[in-house]
């Protein structure tokens, strides 16, 4: 075992020991997830994974990463009893407890975005749309806007201007505020951080970040 594995391991036998506590019959409607055989079916960026209280797997039938299990898993540890109203669009720096991680976020999801799509805007919107990005449902001024829902209850929002001969590219990922009913601020930016890796993986799949 790696250095660190150790630790992933257990982080990752704690949840499905908090998962054990729960009733996913009673939690299945507000996440939004499929119940089968009284096992939860969640989409994450159209991945489908299936979590039982002994584990969690991909579309392969395969343990996802270490950062997909703990979104996934707070996803369902913190779902709320009732749906949150209908809510605005935020940045991350406005969401609660963000702080310690908004240099993260600026620097590893809305300007990777940035760097790795300023030469190639085209490959942005082509990238958005095999990610299943849509147009909102807003009146706003941008080279290009797209919706993706990164879980049932949790759109993400990714505003981006190209490059031009003023001003670099600029690229903003927004948030509903009522994602705080669904995930912490770590796992609000490891989602920001899955958004830039699908996008990337799209269009260059053996191109590591």
């Amino acid at each position: 075992m790696k250095p660190g594995e150790n630790v992933f391991e257990e982080t990752y036998m704690y949840y499905l020991s908090r998962l054990r506590e729960l009733s996913f019959e009673s939690l299945a409607d507000n996440l939004g997830a499929e119940l089968k055989g009284g096992n939860l079916k969640i989409p994450l960026f159209r991945n489908q994974y299936e979590i039982s209280r002994d584990e969690i797997i991909d579309p392969s039938g395969k343990r996802p990463p270490h950062d997909i299990c703990v979104i996934l898993s707070k996803y369902i540890l913190l779902c709320p009893p009732a749906l949150p109203p209908e809510d605005d669009w935020v940045n991350f720096r406005d969401l609660k407890d963000s702080g310690p991680l908004t240099s993260y976020f600026a620097n590893d999801v809305e300007g990777a975005i940035e760097k790795y799509f300023s030469a190639g805007f085209g490959e942005l919107k082509k990238a958005g749309h095999a990610l299943g990005g849509y147009p909102p449902n807003l009146d706003i001024d941008y080279d290009l806007a797209m919706q993706f829902d990164a879980l049932p209850r949790v759109p993400l929002l990714m505003l981006y201007n190209d490059a031009d001969e003023e001003f670099p590219a600029k690229c903003f990922v927004l948030f509903k505020s009522g994602v705080e009913k669904f995930l912490d601020s770590e796992c609000i930016a490891m989602l920001g951080w899955q958004l830039f890796n699908h996008l990337n993986k799209s269009i260059h799949p053996g191109n590591p970040v």
